[in-house]
């Protein structure tokens, strides 16, 4: 009789538990692209798993898949029924009366919502470290975005009654949207035949008054008989185009300066193309924010100016500062940081995915020329919002045959600009990935050490406190970093939204505060909320910075620096086709 060897042990429970997860988490990672050799894919290795938490959470999702059943059987005998699962409060994918009021799409939607919520609280239950289980939560947050019933023609009774009511018109359409949408690169979030730039977007009047290969500043026409002494100057994102801040006359930060006398510039970046490919952040900072200071100085024969940025614009505009006073120049007289980030700590859910691996890859790809595509960094924005900026469009533009309504916010968002891949590489090194730039002399910018906490200007900082690109704790940061006076206020809304926020409007509010101690929740709770927008704040601290009040000019630039074009000017139309 043959002697049989002995069988391996069998895993217990737990480890069990550990290989499955692992191994099912490795094939989602594989699906959304993520390298196996990537630091993410391998911190994988290190997640346990509390079986006791586990087989707690697959008792209550059996329980409640149970009680759904008996729920949905009760509602086709025609009985009422309490929801098992309702959806989350502002959760807009499930509000047409079809989802409750038909069985099957009822059942559908809570199945659904039964199982995204065993994900999520899977997740919590594994035993990870926090950059890891971050992680996990977006990837989560991703897979059952996309799994939503309401995302599929054949489950959503929305698209089905419609397309019933049309008799296959809304299908029909929805087919030539999507394949209008393939051809353009990227799903249409609005209707872009209605806006055009010059005619009902950027139409504050101005010229262009000075440019190089990078920028175009512009310099807007005084609203008002006498204009403060000092300018202002605006440096946008270069993510995205300039009129962010100036869309319409009524949502227009421009405007509104200028109805405060303050004389206005507006950097305008150029959307890079393969010639300008081996453009660096240091040329963003000389060419850029740096040349946009002194001209505006010499046209308004200034010795300082007020300085604005607006996320990376902010960015920018620290590091610029940081050269300037390692070099001894005084030319600004305030700093306007406006949700932005110069330390990067905690960089929320966009730096999830940047480990060295990858930011190694671009390097190799683009570090030295080249481009990064605008359209990859919007998708990159999109995916942090998912239910808002992807799948909310698939199910109105393609399921149901539907065209996106206008809208200004949105026709900017989709209207993106592409970066020189030495720009982006050093920008991602020295920030989200070793954050750099906060520490004293740790990276040099121009040839000079970065030390933010020589900057002595008064600056005013907003965060806004729904921002899920940079969000408000981070931005609060900016307070312990600069070594100059500060006032910070924490707006509502989010990234866009909460800066965006015309004053003539009234709507929603914005935090105020005295202390600006070291831990931010410590602001929050002594901080007073007031009514409406930020802008009447700021421009009450902005004044006191504008210097004295002298007649206006109203022709534009000077003998050195003349007139080339009108504003918005040529840069600002340049598009990704």
């Amino acid at each position: 009789m043959a002697v049989q060897s002995p069988s391996a042990p069998t895993p217990a429970p737990a480890e069990q538990f550990t290989v499955a997860a692992q191994a099912f988490l490795k094939n989602v990672l594989a699906s959304l692209g993520v390298a196996p050799g990537s630091e993410f894919a391998r911190s994988l290795q290190s997640i346990g798993v509390d079986s006791t938490k586990l087989a707690a959470l697959q008792a209550r999702a059996f329980q409640m898949h149970t009680a759904l059943w008996q729920s949905t059987l009760a509602h086709e005998a025609g009985h009422d029924a309490t929801p098992v699962a309702p959806p989350d409060r502002g959760d807009r994918r499930f509000s047409s009366a079809e989802w409750q009021r038909i069985p099957w799409f009822d059942y559908l939607r809570q199945s659904y919502l039964i199982n995204s919520r065993f994900l999520s609280d899977s997740i919590e239950a594994l035993e990870a470290e926090p950059r890891a289980k971050e992680r996990l939560r977006f990837i989560a947050r991703q897979v059952s975005d996309a799994m939503s019933p309401a995302n599929f023609a054949a489950t959503n009774p929305e698209a089905l009654k419609l397309a019933l009511d049309t008799k296959g018109e809304s299908l029909t359409q929805g087919i030539r949207q999507l394949i209008e949408d393939v051809h353009k690169g990227r799903i249409s979030t609005t209707d872009e035949s209605v806006f055009e730039l010059g005619k009902n977007l950027a139409v504050t009047e101005g010229a262009v008054v000075f440019e190089n290969e990078l920028i175009q500043l512009i310099q807007y026409k005084p609203v008002t008989p006498t204009v403060f002494e000092r300018p202002l100057v605006m440096i946008p994102p270069c993510i995205n185009k300039y009129y962010i801040l100036d869309l319409q006359p009524e949502n227009s930060l421009v405007r509104y300066a200028l109805e405060q006398g303050h004389p206005v510039f507006m950097v305008s970046w150029r959307n890079i193309t393969a010639e300008l490919g081996h453009l660096t952040w240091d040329d963003y900072i000389e060419k850029g924010v740096l040349k946009a200071l002194e001209v505006s100085r010499v046209i308004c024969a200034a010795e300082k100016v007020n300085a604005l940025g607006f996320c990376v614009g902010g960015t920018m505009l620290g590091a610029a500062l940081a050269v300037m006073d390692q070099k001894g120049e005084r030319g600004v007289e305030s700093a306007t940081f406006l949700a932005s980030m110069l330390d990067f700590s905690d960089t929320g859910d966009i730096g999830l995915f940047i480990d060295e691996a990858r930011v190694a890859l671009r390097e190799a790809a683009i570090g030295k020329s080249g481009i990064m595509s605008g359209r990859d960094l919007a998708l990159v924005f999109s995916a942090l919002r998912a239910n808002d900026l992807v799948w909310s469009y698939v199910v109105n533009n393609y399921l149901k045959g539907k065209s996106p309504e206008a809208f200004d916010l949105l026709y900017w968002n989709a209207d993106s600009t592409n970066l020189p891949g030495p720009m982006y590489c050093w920008y991602v090194r020295n920030t989200y990935l070793e954050n750099r730039l906060h520490e004293p002399g740790k990276t040099e910018v121009l040839g000079v050490p970065v030390d933010l906490g020589k900057i002595a200007v008064p600056a005013y900082v907003l965060a806004t406190r729904e921002d899920h690109i940079v969000p408000w704790r981070t931005a609060y940061r900016t307070t312990q970093l600069l070594g100059g006076d500060m006032r910070f206020v924490l707006g509502a809304s989010g990234h866009i939204a909460g800066v965006v926020n015309p004053a003539s409007k009234n709507k929603r509010s914005h935090w105020l505060g005295g202390n600006l101690a070291a831990d931010p929740e410590e602001w929050l709770a002594a901080a007073k909320e007031e009514p409406g927008s930020w802008w009447r704040d700021w421009s009450s601290w902005l004044g006191g910075f504008g210097g004295g009040r002298v007649k206006a000019r109203t022709r534009p630039g000077n003998t050195k620096f003349k007139p080339i074009e009108p504003a918005p000017g040529r840069y600002v139309k340049q598009r990704i086709v």
